[in-house]
């Protein structure tokens, strides 16, 4: 079939999961409101991978994972969540050697609940996240999602994970891997720097910090002596031992207390990370971010990948692929996410 009959019959079959998905966005809810999910299929080790990992709910900090992940689980985003989940076991070849850790702020219980009967070989832990650490520190920005206390919650991983956990690969929920998270999480850190990303350099840099700041020589002084540049906080290779060491968090507060005082950004968590860390981070190919498929934060319009290879494809923008999903409307890079929804449906596509 040639490449332009294998893209119309792709997104057919979206057309088709679309409908199947808003019938099953209505039916998957329990009494309770909150979603379902299916089992996901049981991944295994290769031939050359640590032992397995106990699978466990309540799971102690091992030094022998090969990868510490971390995230951030609410019920408004668990169905990105779990698709992401799902997509770090199918594509690693060590998946039963990956240690999950993830914070939540709220129905934990639900959570721990849904993560153990959808990855039922999972070693994992949930570590509570008080808002109250964040949320009088938060000023408003262009979008109310960006507002939520949980998603300062990276920002706190140094403090809230346990100190085996010295390096973590942290994720958004809006994401899908599409190749092995080891390569991800092996991205060499030179001394005296904890944290990893692809940069975007070609960004314009000076539109996330208002006209105040700039003015202000007291403050863009901030970025003298060093390339700054833009980069997604929503994929990280972070050294919390080193995070600990230079007390980033504190460094990052303090910009957030400023921002109280008066308003040098606008975009949420991601400016006191750049205040921190921009231009002094390690690169990492940018493969690793395909971000902004979710479109911009007032539209959430479709948008094409970015020129160059893939290995992990995020939804950053207003745009969610699974509500796209259920309201009949994907986007054709939405079919890419829809392979790992685990949401609970009431019948089978391939039965339909």
């Amino acid at each position: 079939m040639p490449r332009s009959g294998h893209l119309l019959f792709g997104f057919s079959l979206l057309l088709l999961y679309s409908a199947a998905a808003a019938t099953a966005a209505a039916a998957a809810g329990g009494g309770d409101g909150v979603p379902r999910f299916r089992e996901a299929p049981q991944f295994y080790n290769s031939p050359g991978c640590p032992p397995p990992l106990p699978p466990s709910s309540a799971a102690s900090c091992s030094p022998s994972a090969m990868v510490h992940v971390a995230m951030t689980l609410d019920i408004a985003y668990l169905r990105g969540s779990m698709a992401a989940i799902h997509s770090v076991l199918q594509h690693t070849s060590c998946p039963q050697s990956i240690q999950f850790h993830f914070v939540a702020s709220s129905a934990i219980d639900y959570l721990n609940t849904t993560i153990s009967n959808s990855f039922p070989s999972l070693s994992f832990r949930i570590y509570p996240f008080d808002d109250s650490l964040v949320s009088g520190l938060i000023s408003t920005s262009i979008r109310q999602a960006l507002d939520r206390p949980l998603n300062y919650a990276r920002s706190y991983l140094a403090r809230l994970l346990p100190d085996c956990a010295r390096r973590v690969v942290y994720l958004d929920s809006d994401l899908v891997l599409v190749d092995d998270i080891a390569a991800l999480a092996s991205t060499p850190l030179p001394d005296g720097i904890a944290l990893a990303a692809p940069e975007y350099c070609n960004a314009n840099f000076t539109s996330y910090f208002t006209p105040s700041f700039w003015s202000n020589p007291a403050l863009s002084m901030a970025f003298e002596g060093r390339k700054a540049c833009y980069f997604n906080t929503g994929v990280m290779v972070m050294d919390l031992e080193k995070w600990r060491e230079e007390a980033y968090t504190e460094r990052i507060e303090e910009w957030m207390e400023l921002q109280k005082r008066m308003r040098i950004y606008e975009l949420g968590s991601l400016p006191p990370f750049l205040l921190v860390f921009a231009g002094r981070i390690a690169a990492v190919e940018h493969r690793w971010n395909q971000h902004g498929l979710g479109g911009d934060n007032y539209r959430g319009l479709c948008r094409d990948l970015h020129p160059g290879p893939v290995s992990l494809l995020h939804w950053s923008g207003k745009g969610k692929p699974w509500a796209r999903l259920d309201a009949g409307r994907p986007c054709p890079l939405d079919a890419l996410w829809a392979p790992y929804d685990l949401l609970q449906t009431p019948f089978s596509i391939e039965d339909s």
